[in-house]
């Protein structure tokens, strides 16, 4: 007498009730638990601190992490195509340091000056690309050359000096310039009652979604991020379009200099290098949200809100800086856990 064995592959609805339980709770962890944390922050700081819900710290909040967004979203287009800009906190810099030398040095109104940052960050982008695509550099190794390239480069160009009104030049001479008021409005002035800085937040966090998500562009970034190599002989061009991630890149962290430099109100050479680790990080966070286990751009934003909260929230406590940064970096630290180590288990 032969006896057979059932080789049927058990389906979660085989699974007894506990397991699937199990494996549902799971799956909303890693769906909505950094959605909860979100919330659950702000929650315990409003409660606990009345000057934490008025509505102007609330702006104050989302003013505050717009440069750091703003540059995550360029690190986010990078990474949807498997690379990583390391770059954007110096060009961030590079664009304090134009902006004070078109108007401060040279004399020039606020417009010739945003053309010449924006100018700046998308050469900063063509060089990633073309150490990248081009000399087959790695991204990270290329881009932090770049970081340093750039960082010194900024230095020559002011003399190592911060550039302020009124200042005296090399010859003698007192700058002639300064940042015009139209300029400062970029982070000082308001629409509605709401920061200019925060409206061009939402704009491009907007913008950058439509094209991630919504056109062929984006999906063929994905899809390179993915695996390169397939889309290679499916006919993409793998190097223009990653080309075209670091120039975008490039070209919103000039965007992001352009809001520090209209907040600073001088060409401070230190300005931007604090912004790279914030801008990385809520990109990273970004690709817990939602259990995407990827970039995306509403993860990246939701990950510069929940730094803001953070930050706001502890300096309003009075907790000194440096616990914000343990707490920061344990929040990056949890979102790393969501993203690689509970999404794998579910996937495996």
């Amino acid at each position: 007498m032969t006896t057979t064995q059932s080789t049927e592959v058990p389906t979660k609805a085989a699974l007894p009730p506990a397991t699937g339980t199990a494996v549902r709770i799971q799956n909303a962890v890693i769906k909505y638990g950094f959605i909860f944390v979100t919330v659950a922050l702000f929650l315990y700081f409003a409660l606990s601190e009345g000057s934490f819900r008025e509505s102007a710290t609330l702006l104050d909040t989302l003013r505050y992490v717009s440069v750091a967004a703003i540059l995550g979203l360029g690190v986010t287009l990078t990474m949807a195509a498997g690379g990583m800009d390391m770059s954007v906190g110096a060009v961030a810099g590079l664009g304090v340091s134009v902006s004070a030398q078109t108007m401060v040095v040279y004399n020039q109104v606020g417009t010739v000056a945003i053309l010449a940052v924006l100018a700046a960050g998308a050469l900063a982008g063509l060089l990633n690309a073309l150490l990248i695509v081009v000399l087959k550099i790695p991204d990270m190794l290329a881009t932090l050359g770049t970081m340093f390239v750039i960082q010194g480069g900024k230095l020559i160009l002011v003399d190592g000096q911060s550039i302020t009104p009124g200042m005296t030049l090399d010859d003698g001479s007192t700058a002639p310039g300064r940042f015009t008021a139209g300029f400062l409005k970029i982070d000082r002035g308001t629409v509605l009652g709401i920061p200019v800085s925060v409206l061009v937040f939402g704009g491009l966090t907007v913008a950058a979604w439509i094209f991630l998500a919504r056109t062929r562009w984006g999906r063929v970034l994905y899809a390179i991020g993915a695996n390169p190599e397939a889309s290679r002989l499916a006919g993409i061009r793998v190097g223009a379009y990653r080309a075209l991630a670091y120039v975008l890149s490039g070209v919103l962290a000039s965007i992001g200099g352009l809001i520090l430099a209209a907040r600073i109100g001088q060409g401070d050479v230190s300005a931007g290098t604090s912004q790279l680790l914030e801008a990385v990080a809520v990109a990273l966070v970004g690709t817990s949200v939602l259990g995407r286990g990827r970039p995306n751009v509403w993860g990246t934003a939701l990950g510069a809100v929940l730094i803001g909260i953070i930050t706001t929230g502890l300096t309003i406590k009075g907790l000194p800086y440096y616990t914000q940064d343990v707490v920061e970096g344990a929040v990056l630290i949890l979102a790393l856990v969501f993203s690689f180590t509970l999404s794998k288990r579910r996937t495996s």
